[in-house]
């Protein structure tokens, strides 16, 4: 981890440590969006498509600001990771919760992915191998708890295909966010997510191409809107203020502030999706909230 996540910070850090947590504040209130309009986006097409279009249209971009810039390319020891970023946060993120959306509400989704923080700071501590208290442990495995009953309570005991992937993509994003967060620490924050969205682009040209004529493909305003959003924000802009803020503050203590995402998803769920909320999931919402401040006090 860096010196940004210890208690006392240098007065002369102050400013550029202020500057990573609105960074990170901004990434995570973009990315709450990103639920709703991916619903939007596969109104008008199938899962894979919009997947594959979305990565495309990032890595397209990503690749004329890299050359407009003329940004060198990456390190050989910094590829290993950046592949990491790319198959967590580029291809695998993206195309499991797009999958689950197909039969969960986003507001289901957001509360199980609420877990992604505790995730996130877990797969951070694996890969830097740095020992976290008993108590930061007892906390994590409450909210996991919360969530795993808010789960099955809506399945009347089971688990449903949409919860699976849902448990993947926790997975592979919060290895995806760790190793991206730790890349950031010496490079700028858009160029690891610019070079993963890059890297990945033959996915995402192979998954349209094969996609495309096997999906329905009806785009509307509102879906092309939503691919915009995910592809133009969700997908490279939101990284790109997320990766700084973490770079800056650190994986642990940025990862935390991602509580807030899935509250906002549940407003946005009802004001945007016109959604109706179970009664438990703001309360598991709360419940999550409450236990992930847990851990980060206990890592203080």
């Amino acid at each position: 981890m860096t010196a940004h996540d210890s208690a006392t910070v240098p007065s002369r850090e102050a400013i550029p440590t202020r500057a990573g947590t609105i960074a990170a504040l901004v990434a995570v209130a973009s990315f709450s969006l990103s639920f709703p309009a991916t619903v939007w986006t596969t109104r008008g097409m199938g899962p894979w498509t919009a997947t594959g279009a979305r990565g495309l249209l990032a890595g397209i971009l990503a690749a004329v600001l890299l050359a407009a810039l003329r940004v060198r390319r990456p390190e050989r020891k910094d590829l290993p990771g950046l592949l990491i970023v790319a198959g967590g946060c580029v291809i695998g993120f993206p195309l499991l919760t797009t999958l689950a959306l197909q039969t969960s509400t986003t507001a289901h989704s957001a509360v199980v992915v609420g877990l992604l923080p505790i995730a996130t700071a877990s797969a951070s501590g694996l890969l830097t191998r740095r020992r976290l208290p008993a108590t930061f442990w007892l906390a994590a495995c409450a909210g996991a708890a919360a969530v795993v009953v808010f789960t099955l309570s809506q399945h009347h005991g089971s688990v449903s295909v949409a919860d699976l992937y849902l448990l993947a993509a926790l997975v592979v994003c919060a290895l995806g966010y760790a190793e991206g967060g730790r890349l950031a620490g010496h490079l700028p924050g858009w160029h690891v997510i610019a070079w993963a969205v890059v890297l990945a682009s033959p996915v995402s040209i192979a998954i349209t191409l094969i996609a495309v004529p096997r999906e329905p493909l009806h785009p509307s305003a509102s879906s092309l809107l939503g691919l915009a959003y995910i592809a133009g924000i969700s997908q490279l802009g939101g990284f790109v203020v997320w990766y700084r803020g973490m770079g800056i503050i650190g994986v642990a203590k940025a990862s935390q502030l991602q509580l807030a995402q899935p509250l906002l998803t549940l407003v946005w769920s009802v004001l945007l999706m016109n959604e109706r909320l179970p009664v438990t999931a703001p309360i598991t919402a709360v419940v999550v909230l409450l236990c992930i401040v847990a851990t980060q006090r206990a890592r203080t």
